[in-house]
């Protein structure tokens, strides 16, 4: 092998070798009289072949090409759709022949194929995630605060084609997962319907699709978010059909762009997520670059929301109308509502409240920063004397120094 190819290879294994800790826009196509698929495995393995590809990268970095050959065979014989596997296996085998020039050192006549480029910089973004570990002990700066209900929450990271998955419990949020994911053939911040790009901003997974009703392009399963989500709409952003969903039987993963908006994972990460994640109460934050933040951080920084969302509660116990609707923005709206063609609404609740205080319950809250400051705010609305209340949603944008909400409604 020549210098060069050692030297990507040697910086690409150095510190790696740690297993990782672990649709697309529009309506989508289902597939009729479709047969069941395959059962799935259920032993988990998901994040293995990205594992046991970065040893292949790590045993050729350090010399040690002929058990690294092995090593590349034994993985494209047990993932024979995996293309970038492929790619390196065939640069280990060219090597035993003659000098390596590059990484993916094909015959000429390939060389400047669209494949061929996707599949180094598949190589890259895989490398990049994994060289660019999260400082241990952070978590991404818009999960404030989460309930117990959110038993899991997902971030995104479109500048490293990485998917996070966290377990929250007692003692906070936890990374129990990462995975290489392919994000829209143009890029980020969708805007409009058709536009090929994944949306930015927090989401929620609405449902998980029967994998017996898609088309096989979608792989084992989907799980759909609220895109376009309140903020979305208020922005007149257009489009719909954005699902996290696997990739079709001759594609072990995708390049990293490549959908027409969805987010995409190897089928094997996808299973993970779909036996793992709760439909309706998992976010999922889809960010251009995440920002990791110690917990106690997030804690500072959300005390001046947490004080005016108590002030609102307290306006509302109180059942003082005029000091309630002051919480509200001018353009707020609520399915279609003005505050002017809600408020009765809003009145309404507040005479059944009778001036009892009212309790949040599961209370969560997650914000989202780019040219404005919002928040979006889940809980049970429960005043004191009853034993359940309506489970509600707001979105709250920082004006100045005050947060106001821009939207209010109950979560079916």
């Amino acid at each position: 092998m020549t210098q060069g190819f050692l030297a990507f290879l040697l910086i690409a294994a150095t510190g790696l070798f740690t297993a990782p800790a672990s649709a697309d826009n529009g309506k989508k196509s289902q597939k009729p009289n479709a047969a069941a698929p395959a059962a799935r495995n259920t032993t988990t393995n998901d994040g293995v072949a990205e594992a046991r590809l970065i040893e292949v990268y790590r045993l050729t970095g350090h010399g040690k090409t002929r058990e690294a050959l092995a090593r590349a065979e034994s993985l494209v014989r047990d993932y024979p759709n995996f293309q970038l596997a492929q790619l390196v296996y065939g640069d280990l085998l060219t090597s035993r022949t003659r000098a390596l020039r590059k990484f993916g050192d094909v015959p000429e006549i390939l060389a400047h194929s669209a494949g061929l480029a996707e599949l180094r910089d598949e190589s890259q973004m895989r490398l990049k995630a994994l060289r660019e570990r999260p400082p241990a002990g952070t978590i991404p700066s818009q999960f404030l605060a989460l309930s117990p209900r959110n038993k899991h929450a997902i971030a995104v990271d479109a500048s490293r084609s990485r998917l996070y998955l966290f377990e929250n419990s007692e003692r906070g949020l936890n990374l129990v997962a990462d995975y290489y994911i392919s994000v829209g053939k143009s890029g980020i911040e969708k805007a409009v319907e058709g536009d090929a790009r994944t949306p930015l901003g927090v989401y929620f997974i609405t449902s998980n699709l029967d994998p017996k009703s898609l088309r096989d392009f979608y792989g084992t399963g989907a799980l759909p978010i609220n895109y376009p989500n309140v903020l979305d709409s208020k922005r007149g952003k257009t489009g719909r059909g954005i699902w996290l969903h696997g990739t079709p039987p001759n594609q072990f993963s995708r390049p990293p762009l490549a959908s027409d908006g969805c987010v995409v994972l190897a089928n094997p990460d996808l299973d993970r997520l779909i036996r793992t994640v709760e439909v309706r109460t998992t976010p999922v934050v889809i960010s251009h670059k995440l920002d990791w933040v110690a917990p106690h951080s997030t804690r500072a920084q959300s005390k001046p929301f947490e004080e005016a969302l108590t002030a609102w509660r307290n306006a509302k116990s109180s059942g003082n109308i005029d000091q309630l609707l002051s919480f509200y923005t001018a353009d707020f709206n609520s399915n279609g509502k003005t505050l002017r063609e809600w408020a009765p609404s809003l009145r309404s609740e507040v005479d059944r409240v009778k001036g009892r205080p009212i309790q949040l319950k599961d209370l969560s809250y997650l914000r989202w920063t780019d040219a404005a400051d919002t928040m979006v705010v889940t809980f049970g609305e429960v005043p004191d004397g009853t034993r359940t209340g309506p489970t509600k949603r707001q979105y709250w944008i920082r004006e100045g120094s005050q947060w106001k909400i821009f939207y209010e409604g109950n979560l079916g």
